[in-house]
């Protein structure tokens, strides 16, 4: 099969466009970092950190992650069905409209316009065009794995279909809203039924962006790196089935302690201890691959990002059951450990696997080397730093905010004002912008690396052909 036909200006174009918006997140995230412990930051009405927050957020989870989402996934199905996309066409329109739908939401948000729910601020009509959207890509997706030329479906793809269905599903129930005009809404459900829908979406938005279509990217791209095959295929499917039985039920376990009946809570929490199970059945099938030949740790540069992503879902995986449970979520719910909590899954595991994905593909669509190994290494040394330094900060902070809270003097009433627990915050969120700023040169340096890699290889393709050796 010839390799153009596999449409990689496309995968290309989602990827440049996913690490255009990840660079505006990342900037973003930084600015609104220095605005808690510097007020004077907050730089306009339309710059406030209430405007600039879910920026930050929706670029990097949308625009970061679901751009990235969409060139790989077209980029891994492609290869796994052994067939081009049944509609190209529809892939570049996807793209082109994906650009305009973030590049809109991003104004609507920055002017205040915002239904108010976690994950799911846009207004109706931005909600409308991402179902527009999500549906032009699960045709293709579907159309092609329903064509495919590979009869054995790797379970890649099964996280791939899982996501496409589970988004669906998800986005369309929790975005259902009664429009009071052209840029506003109100969500369809009221009181503890709008909670609980809201964070049934909300948890599992992590789930099936942050979860389930990683997991693909890092079955599929962790044996092409590493030369290795996965240690066990079984294991891969058990553990998917186990992911996507359990995940659907576990939202609720952000709402403890609220009005939402004791038993939802409890059937959130006792689903969420149940997910360890099936999220290390991947970590052990990661190590294993590896397992059968360390020694790539040393001399393949992308294995250590795939390994240490995976360690860091792991400990996410330990991390996230522990806090659901009552005892825990009584001490750390409403501090800085939450943060510090997404992080580690967000700067570890999610960003270390697609920066790795994008490195291994990029060269291939040009037929080149990545332009600097070196830089790829101080790539990872920096992420990794500062996604250590952000996350341990925010548990330590948390910890500190939690237990000053309940500190009582002897009458019952607090010991310490809500002054007197944000000045001893600020040492942290200080360090936390520290480690924002190491973490965000890596990604620069992440950023300069494909665009050399892209350069170089453009290079190649327009250089003549050498000429051929005369005759003897």
């Amino acid at each position: 099969m010839n390799e153009y036909r596999y449409d990689n200006q496309t995968v290309q174009g989602f990827i440049l466009s996913a690490i255009f918006w990840g660079v505006v997140g990342i900037v973003i995230g930084l600015l609104i970092s220095i605005q808690l412990w510097a007020p004077a930051a907050n730089l306009a009405p339309w710059l406030t950190y209430g405007r600039l927050r879910p920026v930050h957020t929706n670029g990097l989870a949308f625009g970061l992650g679901v751009g990235a989402i969409f060139g790989l996934f077209y980029y891994i199905v492609m290869r796994l069905c052994r067939r081009p996309l049944v509609f190209p066409r529809l892939a570049r329109l996807h793209l082109w409209l994906f650009n305009a739908i973030i590049a809109a939401a991003a104004v609507s948000l920055l002017a205040g316009k915002t239904q108010s729910l976690e994950y799911a601020e846009l207004e109706w009509p931005l909600d409308v065009a991402i179902v527009v959207i999500w549906v032009m890509f699960a045709v293709n997706v579907f159309a092609t794995v329903i064509k495919r030329k590979e009869e054995q479906m790797y379970v890649s793809l099964w996280y791939v279909l899982a996501t496409v269905v589970a988004v669906a599903i998800l986005y369309v129930v929790n975005n259902a809203s009664v429009p009071a005009g052209l840029w506003k809404s109100y969500h369809a459900y009221a009181g503890v039924n709008s909670a609980n829908v809201q964070w049934w979406y909300g948890h599992n938005a992590v789930g099936f962006i942050f979860t389930t279509p990683i997991l693909a990217m890092f079955y599929y791209f962790l044996p092409k790196t590493t030369g290795l095959p996965i240690y066990s295929h079984r294991l891969s499917i058990v553990s998917f089935w186990s992911l996507i039985f359990a995940y659907l039920w576990t939202g609720a376990h952000h709402l403890v302690y609220t009005p939402l009946p004791d038993w939802i809570q409890t059937l959130a929490i006792v689903f969420t201890l149940f997910l360890i199970a099936p999220s290390w059945g991947s970590v052990v099938n990661g190590y294993y691959t590896v397992g059968a030949d360390w020694s790539k740790m040393r001399t393949n540069y992308l294995t250590k990002f795939f390994v240490l992503g995976i360690t860091f879902y792991g400990l996410q995986t330990v991390q996230g059951p522990t806090q659901a449970l009552r005892v825990v979520s009584q001490l750390i719910h409403f501090t800085d450990w939450v943060p510090g909590h997404v992080h580690m899954g967000t700067m570890g595991w999610v960003t270390m696997t697609i920066c790795a994905s994008i490195y291994y593909v990029i060269p291939r669509i040009h037929g080149t080397e990545i332009y600097s190994e070196k830089i790829a290494n101080a790539h990872f040394w920096l992420v990794l730093v500062g996604q250590l330094l952000f996350s341990i900060t925010m548990w330590i902070t948390g910890i500190q905010q939690g237990a000053l809270w309940k500190v009582q003097n002897a009458d019952g009433s607090l010991k310490y004002s809500f002054m007197d627990g944000l000045v001893k915050n600020y040492p942290y969120w200080h360090t936390r912008t520290l480690a924002g700023i190491v973490f965000a040169v890596g990604m620069l340096l992440f950023v300069y690396n494909v665009l050399k890699t892209i350069q170089k290889g453009k290079a190649l393709q327009a250089s003549p052909p050498s000429p051929a050796p005369a005759a003897a």
